[in-house]
């Protein structure tokens, strides 16, 4: 078997399209292979389908997947058709997408690279600038996109995620049921939650349908859910409820640190844990803080903490009488930043128990954001909002993406 009926195997291209001819230099580090078609052949109109001959030709070429470790090129006379029905249309080969400078195989595999790796890593792996890789992938994630189905959206969890250094952010918002990200928007106030009600309309959903949204107590967010997402029932998120207490226990200790210095050296990190969490030595040193006479504003702080996470394990019906129970015993701590929590929780009483209704929770946001923080930091963060935003929806958002071929 010659080269030339090795390559056009090895292609799987269809008639009239044939192998002519195929080049390899090896100073170059580079195969050319010539793809043609025979003179008088026909070709489908892209519009109508119907066949048509040549009308003229143009000469193009596309970088494909690479022989052993040389780059791969195709070349070929790229014919136009004249169409009775559709005047003259430039006709699409089976190897490429229209307007591609790349093979749909080569598009496929850096998609796959760039689940995994740093875009600018990938373009140094296959020899192609990145802002030509960015733009495929953007076109492929925006095609899959464009295919969603939100119609049975009805759970949303909605968190904001870093974009860069200082106070630079993305809203993501993520459809619990199917685990995924439907909507990542620039900035985190409420205009984020009516851009992702336009979006979810324009994929098939309904605002209307939407009946539980999990978020932290951001007021943009709360205003936002209240004014687009009317019928929804907002539960807040659990573990950021917690996280806020950490907080309001860590003000406390730096606080009580400036009065008492040699007291609680070294014991940041002690008050941030939960005692199951901690090793045998912190257990030790946490539970001498607890027990002893001395009791420690900290110490105190934490308790009721720790009370508070208790919350999640009652009944239904005793979660309201156990969160005011909570409540009075923070309010009358004298810790000013525990009261203030506690206030806060309050006013927002029933978000934090619709929990024992709704049982959903931003634990997978955090998961989420996780990946996102982790792939920015591969890439050393990203050239602009949009690549970011691209990458998202690439490594979270399920995304049914296409790349049909027949080479």
């Amino acid at each position: 078997m010659d080269d030339i009926k090795l390559f056009q195997l090895a292609l799987g291209l269809t008639p009239p399209w044939q192998v002519r001819d195929c080049r390899f230099d090896p100073t170059q580090r580079r195969l050319d292979i010539d793809l043609d078609f025979p003179k008088g052949s026909e070709f489908a109109c892209p519009e109508c389908g119907a066949p048509a001959k040549a009308y003229d030709t143009q000469d193009k070429q596309w970088r494909h997947l690479d022989f052993f470790q040389h780059a791969c090129q195709l070349h070929a006379r790229l014919p136009r058709v004249n169409c009775p029905k559709c005047g003259v249309r430039q006709v699409s080969v089976p190897w490429a997408r229209p307007g591609s400078g790349f093979t749909l195989l080569f598009e496929a595999y850096v998609l796959a690279l760039a689940r995994h790796m740093p875009v600018l890593a990938v373009a140094q792996l296959v020899g192609e600038h990145d802002t030509r890789l960015w733009r495929l992938i953007d076109h492929w994630v925006n095609d899959a996109r464009e295919r969603r189905d939100d119609s049975a959206v009805q759970e949303i969890g909605i968190d904001e995620t870093s974009s860069k250094r200082g106070h630079n952010y993305i809203s993501v918002f993520v459809d619990l049921a199917q685990r995924c990200v439907l909507f990542a928007t620039p900035g985190k106030d409420a205009a984020t939650v009516e851009a992702f009600a336009r979006d979810l309309k324009a994929h098939g959903g309904d605002p209307e349908k939407i009946l539980e949204v999990c978020s932290d107590l951001s007021k943009a967010f709360i205003a936002g859910v209240r004014d687009n997402l009317t019928k929804a029932k907002h539960t807040f998120d659990k573990f950021h409820l917690i996280k806020m207490l950490n907080e309001a226990v860590d003000e406390v200790r730096r606080a009580e640190q400036e009065e008492r210095p040699e007291a609680l050296v070294h014991t940041r990190y002690l008050w941030l844990k939960n005692p199951a969490n901690l090793s045998c030595q912190q257990l030790t040193r946490l539970m001498g803080f607890l027990e002893s006479r001395q009791t420690l504003k900290t110490a105190r702080a934490y308790r009721i903490k720790l009370s508070f996470q208790h919350l999640f394990n009652c009944n239904k019906g005793d979660a309201e009488r156990f969160f005011k129970d909570w409540y009075f015993w923070a309010t009358h701590s004298r810790l000013e930043p525990i009261v203030k929590v506690a206030k806060t929780l309050l006013a927002h009483q029933d978000g934090v128990l619709r929990w024992f209704r709704s049982r959903v929770s931003n634990g997978l946001l955090e998961g989420i954001n996780s990946l996102i923080q982790a792939a920015k930091a591969k890439a050393r963060g990203y050239r602009s909002v949009r690549n970011l935003i691209t990458m998202v929806y690439l490594i979270a958002g399920r995304l049914d993406i296409r790349v049909t071929h027949t080479i």
